[in-house]
């Protein structure tokens, strides 16, 4: 890549992000022919300030623009840059499954190393700490996918299976919220298959609603509903004889909230009642709130997903009254990333209603949660900028230096 032209590495980042030639010159303001000649080379891109606004479109840093190394983030927030991203890529790239057919595999780690850096992992996910956590992504994927292959037939096979499905799970849920959702489905298809070496059926579940989540984010709701539903009817207690444990309780219970998500998505009203309706048995049957395979599963997410499914279902008002249902002990006591996912919700619930204040204090709030749970995410910045087209005048302060770090536009 560095050592293309600056129009082809436009050409480059512009498939990346799914624009046709016309989609990406009308959010540039220019001409399909303006574009065409400069990812063709034949107009040059000599001034700044449009190579910037390029990147904006793009979402890439400038300097991937320009064929530089790009500078690393340094303001504290912990938001992911386009380096760690294209390292998760490059991790992603590896098949060393194929290698080991012709080379000796290099050492694995051991595995209960390896274990333990994979339960850090889902800590820093669910601490809400992006940026941390895609530093560290890349030589947890290298690691895990050379345990796989090293203990290959072995009798710790089915471990190393484990832990990589865990990892490709932790490594598709980042991408998505990073807005890389080709690359995060591609993550969460592989989790599946890794889970199935496994032997877990509750990790094969839990894979599945990650790559439920990716279709979502591509657009792709009817698939994401049916694989969703699917699969918790095959883990619904009671379909096999093997005991209801709290563990399967709550990965089926995620299942139907993924696949209540989706169904809000396609405007399956009734769909949405049903499969929120049977969440709520199961987490009344679980007992509480717990982590079991890192679901945060119980009442108060149930209470959670039916905010975001109001929201979804384009019935603001209705997300905003159901958050003020919901227990503050047990919201308080959820882990912060599942704390500021649902203030994003309520933001764009209070704009769907009509409230721009509103909406801006659940972004701030958010924000000083979980600020790379904010501001890496493209949907957040969508919200923002249409709290910021609706306000009327100066933009209050908070919001404005908000909008400032997040590089969107007032």
């Amino acid at each position: 890549m560095d050592e293309l032209p600056i129009g082809r590495r436009v050409a480059y980042w512009r498939g990346r992000r799914k624009m046709s030639q016309q989609v990406f010159a009308d959010r540039l303001g220019k001409s399909k022919s303006w574009v065409d000649k400069v990812e063709r080379g034949v107009r040059r891109l000599d001034k700044f300030s449009v190579v910037y606004e390029i990147a904006d479109v793009l979402q890439v840093d400038v300097q991937f623009l320009l064929g530089k190394e790009p500078e690393r983030r340094a303001d504290g927030t912990g938001v992911p840059d386009q380096v760690e991203v294209e390292e998760i890529r490059a991790a992603l790239e590896r098949y060393d499954q194929i290698s080991a057919f012709f080379h000796a595999p290099p050492e694995p780690p051991l595995l209960e190393q390896l274990h333990k850096a994979v339960n850090h992992a889902w800590l820093t996910y669910q601490h809400a700490k992006c940026g941390m956590l895609t530093r560290v992504l890349p030589k947890l994927l290298r690691d895990a996918q050379a345990a796989d292959t090293a203990y290959a037939g072995t009798e710790r096979s089915p471990t190393a299976a484990h832990l990589l499905a865990q990892v490709y799970q932790l490594a598709s849920s980042t991408l998505r919220k990073l807005g890389e959702n080709e690359l995060s489905w591609l993550a969460a298809d592989r989790a599946i298959a890794a889970a199935q070496r496994s032997g877990d059926p509750l990790l094969a579940g839990v894979a599945t609603y990650r790559v439920a989540l990716s279709l979502l984010a591509l657009g792709r709701a009817r698939p994401a509903l049916e694989v969703n539903v699917n699969v918790a009817n095959r883990l619904a207690p009671g379909t096999d004889g093997k005991p209801t444990t709290p563990e399967r309780l709550s990965v089926y219970g995620m299942l139907l909230l993924q696949g209540a998500i989706a169904a809000a998505r396609i405007g399956d009203t009734a769909s949405v009642r049903d499969l929120l309706a049977g969440a709520d048995e199961a987490a009344r049957a679980l007992g509480g709130d717990h982590n079991h395979y890192w679901t945060s599963f119980g009442p108060t997410n149930v209470q959670l997903h039916r905010a975001a499914a109001a929201v979804e279902l384009g019935e603001g008002k209705l997300a905003v009254e159901t958050h003020h249902q919901i227990d503050p002990y047990g919201f308080g006591a959820l882990l912060p990333e599942r704390r500021a996912h649902h203030f994003l919700d309520l933001a764009r619930g209070y704009a769907q209603a009509g409230d721009v204040e509103g909406a801006s204090e659940m972004l701030l709030e958010g924000d000083r949660l979980a600020p790379s749970e904010i501001r890496c995410r493209p949907v957040a910045r969508e919200v923002l900028t249409d709290v910021l087209r609706r306000t009327r005048g100066t933009p209050p302060t908070p919001i404005a230096e908000l909008a400032e770090n997040m590089g969107v536009a007032a």
